[in-house]
């Protein structure tokens, strides 16, 4: 396990059937001593008094409140943002929906060790997909297609959000410059490192689809990658 003090960020909008049980396994799979900042969008469904019910209980979980619904890519600057403010030397990202695997979590903290910014990856080889219909598996293949095409880079699931940054990365793209949401989110942060000549590597995990609650996808999310990623090529890095 690399050194350094752990910070793993979990924006939540309507997670109250996972946030407890999610916590608990990401809590198992870090080192001693990580935090756990949730990030919850004022959920109306009570995440956020589970959020500080967890925080009270365990002294490394914390929660960070917002206003309201703004997005996965906001929740996660507000995040990036609060892990650089206290320390963090690594910064993790995952889904609260048990999506992706807390297990994998120490695969990818130990593959910064060699890199800077580790991809938990579906589309390399020892990866996949389970429990999502021919049209979900299209929509997310030809999103990575689509983005590696625009922007000329080779990693394989840039749309992919379990990710572990090393501080220097995220220092060096600035989270309060994103401004992308959902895929294109996802696809800003890494081509951004990508471009400032930070080591990336793909590690395979093994995505599925939520146990329980409903998907954040939509067409709006889907529809601003279409149009975003492309004028990310003329952007200042």
């Amino acid at each position: 396990m690399p050194q350094g003090s752990v910070w793993l960020v979990l924006p939540t909008y309507n997670e109250a059937a996972n946030l407890e049980r999610i916590a608990a396994a990401i809590r198992e799979n870090l080192p001693e001593g990580a935090r756990v900042l949730v990030v919850d969008d004022n959920s109306p469904d009570g995440t956020g008094e589970i959020a500080d019910r967890l925080a009270a209980a365990d002294d490394d979980v914390e929660v960070l409140h917002r206003g309201r619904k703004e997005g996965l890519g906001p929740a996660y600057v507000a995040g990036f943002s609060a892990a650089l403010a206290g320390g963090a030397s690594l910064i993790a990202q995952m889904d609260a929906d048990f999506s992706h695997d807390p297990a994998d979590l120490p695969r990818l903290l130990a593959a910064t060790e060699g890199a800077d910014l580790a991809i938990g990856s579906r589309y390399v080889e020892g990866g996949g997909v389970r429990d999502w219909g021919a049209v979900r598996r299209a929509i997310s293949r030809g999103g990575s297609a689509y983005a590696r095409a625009a922007l000329g880079v080779h990693v394989q699931d840039l749309t992919g959000g379990f990710k572990v940054f090393r501080r220097e990365v995220l220092e060096a793209i600035d989270p309060a410059s994103l401004s992308s949401e959902g895929y294109a989110f996802q696809v800003e942060t890494t081509y951004r490192a990508l471009k400032r000549g930070f080591r990336v590597v793909e590690v395979p995990i093994t995505f599925r689809d939520r146990r329980v609650g409903q998907s954040k996808m939509s067409k709006r999310i889907i529809a601003e990658a279409a149009w975003r990623v492309p004028t990310m090529r003329g952007w200042d890095a």
